[in-house]
């Protein structure tokens, strides 16, 4: 993956699964690497091995996006840096399983800032430069939730809904200046999410990797593609929604993540 060799991508969320996998791919082709999560050491710890495998520089920026003024402080490390981000990677998200009445208030609020607002944000904040330099690359992580309701799973599958829809429009917004956007939809994957959202036990689909996740999006953007579904099941499960009633496929979404004894 050398289309951004010697060049600057900042990936969020950059401390596990995807974001790793996006991480050692591109610093496998030489790209230098900002990367930014809550979790310093496993940052650092990532940063070293990849620079010091790769030959590639590496930086480190901890930063939270839950919190409002977390993208902001991600721009104004790079820029005091004075570097230019070629690639951005929106790659940070997570997840809530359950019935939404019964989830945290604070818990939810989190969630649409860190999967909507702070991709917004730092949009919004690196895209000028792009524009200002002719050309860039933009990857937003959406997810196969994001082509219809998923009742038990409603508040994300409805942000990534919107990071499908953002990442599509903004494409076509910025092909004339040379820029690309692509939207990633994973499956389910090799990762700490379904953990971190509550749903080990209420997934029945076969996991991808995050090794091939992150390959699949770096392909599919470098191609000029606005999005991209890793997998062909996953593809299929996607194409076929489009052909049957709405409320048909929220009703059989809703039994299979329905919580047990419910």
């Amino acid at each position: 993956m050398n289309h951004w060799q010697g060049k600057w991508a900042l990936i969020t969320g950059a401390s596990a699964g995807i974001g790793v996998a996006l991480a050692r791919e591109l610093a496998a082709g030489g790209t230098n690497l900002i990367l930014t999560a809550r979790r310093r050491d496993r940052l650092a710890g990532l940063a070293g091995e990849l620079s010091a495998k790769h030959d590639i520089r590496t930086l480190v920026c901890v930063a939270d996006l839950a919190q409002a003024l977390g993208p902001q402080e991600i721009f104004a490390f790079t820029e005091s840096k004075n570097i230019a981000v070629d690639l951005l990677v929106n790659n940070a998200g997570f997840g809530a399983y359950g019935e939404f009445h019964k989830t945290r208030l604070d818990r939810l609020i989190e969630m649409v800032q860190v999967n909507v607002s702070a991709v917004v944000h730092l949009t919004h904040l690196y895209l000028p430069g792009m524009i200002a330099r002719g050309g860039g690359d933009i990857l937003i992580l959406a997810s196969t939730a994001a082509f219809q309701a998923v009742p038990y799973i409603t508040t994300y599958a409805a942000t990534k809904s919107f990071d499908l829809q953002f990442a599509e429009g903004l494409a076509e917004e910025v092909r004339q200046h040379g820029i690309r956007v692509c939207a990633l939809c994973p499956g389910s994957t090799e990762s700490e999410f379904l953990e971190v959202a509550g749903q080990r036990h209420h997934t029945r689909r076969p996991q991808e990797t995050a090794k091939k996740v992150a390959h699949v999006g770096l392909a599919a953007l470098a191609a000029g593609k606005s999005s991209v579904i890793s997998g062909f099941t996953n593809w299929l499960g996607a194409e076929t929604v489009r052909f049957a009633p709405r409320r048909m496929v929220t009703r059989i979404a809703g039994g299979m993540f329905r919580p047990q004894g419910k």
